[in-house]
């Protein structure tokens, strides 16, 4: 019958003893090797009894991984809100520094659609004159018309005093009344209502991505909204 195997106990060399007394701080940032001394008291004390402690402890632990993952979370919304709010004033002074009103249209659809990473950028106007007025057909694909009424349909309804400005949704079909043959596969976009002025039919300003998921509901619109209140501002005085 062969004899069992003892184990003998291991030992610590002196170096590296008096390092970890000299610096015990090593042994507690170190969250691996803190789970292995709390599991090796666990084993010296037996099954037998319960470590309230050990408990206590591993409740703690699991609070403070909430805590961090919630503050990574805190830290990433900051930092995309600062982001966001970074293109938007960008845009914003893009969108003010041309002198004329052909310039101010040529750039919505190029350099302020660039800065706001979006693939199609288009004013709707509600109008009676025909999309074939020369005036029209010079501002390019980023002007669109529309007939009086357009504007309420789409988005599902008239606006009231209280009624949001800021639409974010997923399409399926693009709108070709708004988006023409522009060469994009637009299924996201962001619809801000504009008030022209007194006298004035409604407009529309649109952001469409390829993306679907860039804009859909539930999303913050508080960027928008204050891009929508600059430009329908500009739209006025060039309107004027």
């Amino acid at each position: 019958m062969s004899n069992p195997v003892s184990i003998a106990p291991v030992s610590i060399a002196d170096d590296l003893r008096d390092a970890l007394i000299s610096q015990p701080e090593v042994i507690l940032d170190d969250q691996g090797l803190m789970h292995a001394l709390i599991a090796a008291n666990e084993r010296a004390m037996g099954t037998n009894i319960v470590d309230l402690r050990g408990i206590a402890m591993d409740r703690l632990e699991a609070r403070l991984d909430r805590l961090e993952d919630t503050h990574r979370s805190v830290i990433a919304a900051a930092y995309e809100n600062l982001a966001g709010m970074n293109l938007i004033h960008r845009a914003v002074l893009r969108m003010l520094d041309p002198a004329e009103f052909e310039d101010f249209m040529k750039d919505l659809g190029g350099e302020v659609a660039e800065i706001l990473r979006v693939d199609a950028v288009r004013l709707v106007l509600e109008t009676v004159q025909s999309d074939k007025n020369p005036a029209v057909q010079k501002l390019g694909k980023v002007l669109a018309t529309a007939q009086p009424g357009f504007i309420d349909n789409y988005l599902g309804g008239p606006r009231d005093q209280n009624a949001r400005s800021v639409f974010l949704r997923q399409i399926q079909e693009q709108d070709a009344t708004i988006y023409g043959d522009s060469g994009f596969w637009v299924r996201s976009e962001a619809c801000i209502r504009l008030d022209l002025g007194r006298g004035r039919l409604p407009g529309m300003l649109v952001m469409g991505a390829e993306d679907p998921h860039q804009f859909k509901p539930g999303q913050g619109t508080d960027l928008l909204q204050f891009f929508g209140g600059v430009f329908e501002r500009a739209m006025r005085r060039w309107l004027s």
